[in-house]
């Protein structure tokens, strides 16, 4: 595997989660959330980027149940031709399809309320598409 940070976002309508690991992809972390319809939200990304320096970017791509593409699948790939725009690192969309849901579970059962948790909860799916991809990047020959 390839030394060097990664970043993934987990992109909802309201709110992206954002999450990085370490450079040796052994330590997936919260980093912040972003707010979708934010205005300076390129600036953002950006910034993001020139202070992790990612080689790899994962975006969470939210296929429905059954595999197939939806509506929320456009979006997070639009999302992902504007993180394109602001960085040379490497996007791929990984399946995020129970990410939030887990997320939610853990911040419950953890005994963090769901107003509470709301910017925490896309954090945490974040970490866990970052997780996945990490484990894929690790199982390749």
């Amino acid at each position: 595997m390839q030394r060097g940070r990664r970043l993934a976002f987990d992109f909802g309508d309201v709110r992206i989660g954002v999450a990085v690991c370490d450079p040796d992809g052994i330590l997936a972390s919260p980093v912040t959330t972003l707010k979708t319809g934010d205005r300076d939200l390129e600036n953002q990304l950006r910034a993001l980027c020139d202070e992790y320096e990612p080689i790899a970017i994962y975006i969470g791509k939210p296929s429905n149940m059954d595999g197939s593409s939806g509506a929320a699948v456009d979006k997070a790939e639009s999302f992902g031709h504007l993180v394109a725009g602001v960085t040379q690192a490497q996007i791929s969309f990984i399946d995020e399809r129970m990410s939030t849901v887990s997320a939610s579970r853990s911040m419950r059962d953890s005994g963090v309320t769901a107003k509470d948790a709301k910017s925490r909860i896309d954090q945490a799916a974040a970490v866990a598409i970052l997780e996945f991809a990490l484990s894929i990047e690790k199982n390749r020959p």
